[in-house]
């Protein structure tokens, strides 16, 4: 016990080892809906991208990000695969813009590598104070937008149409109404404030359509198993990575690291009572570290980038307020490793109506979006509407920028771009115009 006091201060924060320990199963349960729908959404890619890897290289990632977390920050918050960030990887750079599923890894294995030395040498708030405040807001609402529209047609509620660019799909599927059931399981469950109510929703949908005969338990299923192998260091350090092209994805996917990461910290840590009389938390350069480790670690396994959590913020409801909180959630995910059949047994359709419901709370963010300043909204509103009608995060936030800086500088209002922002503005017009040509 002392030696946990000396590592954690749980009698400084007000708390104690088992309410810590209760907070890190709950923060478990909250988020562990991620060892489903991951592996179904990286999986789609194919090849050695098989769900079975993709369940190995979350998990372990993910628990080793959340203990360097908790040992290093001593901060209740864990890291996973994000949402939104791992279906930019599938849909757009992989399957859209034709990279190996080998050069996307790369893009996170680097992005990883440059977040720690921005971290390292505090960096980050440069690019942080670069993006306009309205255009990073506007980009959690328009990968909201991304990844339900992604969820929508993985459910086949919505599908490619005859004479229209989309339609309903036919409802009369048992695939698209278990979706539907499933969705609304989880916001019933969410409005009534039920732990868990995502993994429930996932579990119950999977449930009920294992008695449905919709999905089927294969012949010697058991359900523990011994984890499939992860995609060791799969890179591809070919020419590609000098290219434009490249480069964008990867400044997209640090982009959205950073600032997603950095907004769940301050909300986290600021419900936790953590910060300081400054609005400053605690180890910020730690918990960052433990982040950009996570990310590249997590490619060099086989998965998408590494994000901190929002899901945190429940295990923090039921009293974690130490890295206690983050040993409990890291040594759960290495204990799922064993039950990979488990969640690997759960269909796309169970899992399709959790990227509607994170698009519904990634939602919230357009209230306090300034639409009234055209200057503000215009860029907010492009960045928003072109992640999925162009069907790709980069796209939004290259509109968003582009927009801004124009609109800033024919009313006259210079002082609110800076260096850093008309950087990105050069970057983006380049690219622009190489897709014109």
């Amino acid at each position: 016990m002392q030696i946990m006091e000396k590592l954690f201060q749980l009698k400084q924060r007000g708390t104690t080892a088992k309410r810590e320990f209760l907070a890190g199963f709950t923060t478990f349960l909250t988020m562990a809906y991620i060892l489903a729908v991951n592996p179904a959404i990286l999986g789609v890619i194919g090849g050695n991208m098989t769900p079975g890897a993709v369940f190995t290289a979350t998990a372990i990632a993910s628990g080793v990000a959340t203990l360097m977390m908790a040992f290093t920050a001593n901060l209740p918050v864990a890291l996973a695969p994000g949402m939104g960030i791992n279906a930019f990887f599938t849909y757009t750079v992989v399957i859209g813009m034709g990279f190996s599923w080998q050069l996307a890894l790369t893009a996170v294995f680097l992005e990883g590598i440059v977040f720690f030395i921005l971290s390292l040498f505090n960096i980050r708030m440069l690019i942080i104070k670069a993006i306009p405040e309205n255009v990073n807001k506007a980009i959690v609402v328009g990968i909201g937008l991304f990844i339900a529209l992604v969820g929508f047609a993985n459910a086949g509620i919505i599908v490619h149409g005859a004479g229209t660019l989309l339609e309903f799909g036919d409802m009369s599927q048992p695939s698209v109404l278990l979706a539907l059931l499933g969705f609304v399981l989880i916001i019933v469950l969410h409005t009534l404030k039920a732990p868990g109510a995502i993994l429930i929703g996932i579990l119950g949908t999977t449930i009920i359509s294992i008695i449905a005969g919709v999905t089927v338990i294969p012949s010697g299923w058991m359900p523990l198993s011994l984890p499939a192998a992860p995609l060791f260091f799969q890179f591809e350090l070919s020419s590609d990575i000098l290219t434009l092209k490249f480069f964008s994805v990867f400044f997209t996917l640090l982009i959205v690291n950073i600032f997603d990461s950095f907004g769940t910290l301050l909300g986290v840590s600021a419900q936790a009572g953590l910060r300081d009389n400054d609005g400053n938390i605690p180890r910020i350069k730690q918990a960052l570290l433990s982040n950009a480790v996570g990310t590249f670690v997590g490619a060099g396994l086989g998965t998408s980038t590494l994000i901190c959590y929002v899901e945190s913020s429940s295990g923090v409801a039921a009293g974690g307020r130490t890295g206690l909180t983050s040993v409990s959630t890291g040594m759960l995910f290495f204990l799922a490793l064993l039950f990979s059949p488990v969640f690997l047994l759960i269909p796309g359709f169970a899992t399709a109506p959790v990227l509607i419901f994170v698009g519904f709370l990634m939602m919230s963010q357009v209230i306090v979006i300034d639409f009234k300043d055209p200057a503000e909204g215009i860029p907010a509103f492009l960045t928003i509407v072109m992640m999925p009608f162009a069907y790709g995060i980069a796209h939004g936030i290259m509109y968003g920028i582009l927009s801004y800086c124009v609109l800033k500088a024919v009313t006259g209002k210079w002082k609110d771009i800076s260096l850093v922002t008309w950087i990105l503005f050069v970057i983006f017009a380049l690219r622009f115009f190489i897709q014109v040509r």
